[in-house]
């Protein structure tokens, strides 16, 4: 089996990149989804958060991510707390995916934040998907997001140079899909021979 961590800058295509791995035949996790069931409601995670934040948060009887995030993009201290709930129990729930592997398989961990929660040892390969600034910026505008928005969020991140340091392949997406694809695949080819 292969552990590998997929990461890259926000706007820059690790989304599209996991979901050509995924068509290509591996097992596709992503980090996003984990922290979601961590804190779903009726679990630890989900009382935990709602104790430190207060029952504001709430839409529906579920959390709206969106109002914790813009708390915790607001307050270091907010965000640190959020991440001491989370994080441990994405790890978790990685470990219990990673050992339900079968000999033959390649996990794609898809996981924005690989450099910033020093995780970067959990995995045999680390690709990092990166993108002329301008085409990132461009990318998030056209998802709705607003200028200032996508300055927060990028200035939040590690650095292409801080992802590139822990990174053992380096997918550069600022050309279209197809080209994307073929990168794609041939680091496809490459994993599958790494794995065996």
């Amino acid at each position: 089996m292969l552990v590998v961590a997929l990461t890259g800058g926000i706007g820059a295509g690790k989304s599209l990149v996991a979901q050509h791995f995924s068509e290509l035949g591996a097992r596709v996790v992503d980090a996003d989804q984990l922290s979601r069931i961590a804190i779903e409601r009726g679990s630890e995670g989900f009382d935990e958060v709602i104790t430190r934040f207060g029952e504001s948060i709430l839409r529906n009887g579920d959390i709206d991510r969106k109002a914790l995030g813009e708390i915790i993009f607001k307050d270091k201290s907010a965000k640190a707390d959020l991440e001491a709930i989370i994080h441990p129990r994405v790890r978790e729930l990685f470990f219990e995916v990673v050992s339900d592997l079968a000999a033959d398989e390649i996990l794609i961990y898809e996981i924005p934040l690989l450099v910033e929660t020093g995780a970067a040892s959990n995995f045999d390969q680390i690709i990092t998907v990166e993108a002329d600034l301008e085409i990132r910026k461009s990318r998030l505008l056209k998802r709705g997001m607003f200028s200032s928005e996508i300055e927060s969020r990028l200035a939040a991140q590690a650095s292409p140079s801080e992802r590139e340091a822990v990174a053992t392949h380096i997918i550069e997406n600022s050309g279209d899909e197809d080209q994307l694809l073929r990168k794609v695949e041939n680091l496809w080819e490459e994993l599958q021979r790494l794995s065996k």
